[in-house]
């Protein structure tokens, strides 16, 4: 059974910081590209970073240098470093698994809430 645990969310205030985790398990933790996705309400699915099973990172450009990609293959966990917290970064947070093998199927989380507000 494959589970992916996204943990961390909560109210936060601008400029404030909140660490995202993602436990995985039932899969081969360590050959999977890891990524996190958000959601507003009325908004599309965005791709906000990735982590690949090689080590390369990607960040999207409204968070980049504000968030920071990370993964602890010893405890078969991803995490999100956000910091400088604005209002719009407010939406469901989603852990995505997903290996570079034409047709293997992709694992998604939960997700959990993050608000940035005053």
């Amino acid at each position: 059974q494959v589970q992916l645990v996204e943990s961390g969310g909560g109210l936060v205030q601008p400029g404030g910081s909140l660490r995202l985790s993602c436990a995985v398990s039932g899969i081969a933790f360590g050959v999977y590209n890891m990524d996190w996705y958000r959601q507003a309400p009325g908004k599309q699915r965005e791709l906000v970073a990735e982590l690949t099973s090689g080590g390369s990172t990607n960040y999207a450009d409204s968070v980049k240098d504000r968030f920071t990609i990370s993964r602890d293959n010893a405890k078969n966990t991803v995490y999100l470093q956000m910091s400088s917290l604005k209002p719009e970064d407010t939406a469901v947070y989603y852990c995505h698994a997903e290996r570079s093998v034409m047709w293997s199927r992709a694992y998604w989380g939960q997700g959990t809430q993050v608000t940035v507000s005053s």
